[in-house]
């Protein structure tokens, strides 16, 4: 039996404009961050290529951050939006910094210990992809089943692993000299990447911070500590980045040992209204799909 136009036009999924505008600037600078480790633009000026490269990662993790709020503030999430979404998370920050490692530092590896190089990269992109797959699949069994979703990641978000890497290795550059080799410190890279490539398949719970809005109102000493921060961000770019994102890394291993009352001062969230079973929420600022009840 046919279908009707009809019927096929309430079977193609809802695209909103705004919230996959911001996706799709994720992916293009995951894209060009590619191009510019590759060396398409720049081939012969050595670091200033990963100095490209990792400008446009960071501000990928910009876009994938406001894809997410803005899906949510204006209504209009969607499980199109969530598959985007994962799909320009592992350009962006799967192949975009497993390469950027690899051509900085792993591919000496090659030389040295075989196939150990592009087998660390590997490890850290095959388990981006995994933890983004679960994310879909926590977010397809929260919306059949009409479960409410916790305020916190179940593993930690790719975007955080792919920040925590560009941001330390532009640090390295920076204390360096902007030298191509980037001093002997590179070579705790791989090792990052191998531990970051654990805690993105863990079990361990990072904060999503999705509670925290335009309305949401918190005491003087935050919003003095805020201004602080984003006037040390601004200023040394070289190395606060790396300051935040190696805090939140830290901060989801020590969170199981924060009393509930810091973690609801820092995380502004109660507690009260997670999932009994304490899993990581499949809705958040990573994927922008959140149930119509939750927004």
């Amino acid at each position: 039996m046919s279908t009707s136009p009809t019927d096929d036009r309430d079977r193609e999924p809802r695209i909103y404009v705004l919230p996959n505008l911001m996706t799709a600037g994720n992916l293009l600078c995951g894209f060009m961050a590619i191009l510019h480790i590759v060396g398409r633009f720049q081939p012969d000026t050595g670091h200033q290529r990963y100095m490209w490269a990792i400008g446009f990662i960071l501000v990928a993790c910009l876009f994938d951050l406001l894809d997410g709020r803005l899906a949510r503030m204006s209504g209009q999430s969607s499980d199109f939006g969530r598959e985007f979404d994962s799909l320009a998370d592992i350009v962006s920050f799967g192949m975009a910094p497993a390469l950027l490692v690899h051509d900085i530092v792993l591919a000496e590896f090659e030389k040295t210990v075989g196939g150990l190089g592009w087998l660390i990269a590997c490890i850290y992109l095959v388990c981006g992809a995994m933890r983004l797959a679960r994310f879909n699949c926590l977010a397809a069994i929260e919306t059949e089943t009409g479960k409410k979703s916790s305020t916190s990641f179940r593993g930690c978000p790719i975007p955080a692993a792919a920040g925590v890497i560009v941001s330390l290795t532009m640090t390295l550059m920076w204390l360096d000299g902007m030298d191509r080799e980037i001093g002997r410190w590179k070579y705790t890279l791989p090792a990052l990447m191998v531990l970051l490539s654990y805690l993105m398949v863990s079990s361990l719970e990072y904060p999503s911070f999705k509670s925290i809005n335009w309305r949401t109102r918190r005491s003087f000493h935050w919003v003095l500590i805020s201004i602080i921060v984003l006037a040390f961000t601004v200023k040394a770019w070289q190395w606060m980045p790396t300051v935040l994102f190696v805090s939140y890394l830290l901060y989801g291993l020590v969170r199981p040992w924060v009393s509930r009352k810091w973690r609801r001062e820092i995380e502004d969230t109660n507690e009260g209204e997670t999932d009994a079973d304490g899993e990581g929420s499949a809705f958040s600022s990573e994927g922008h799909s959140l149930p119509p009840s939750e927004k």
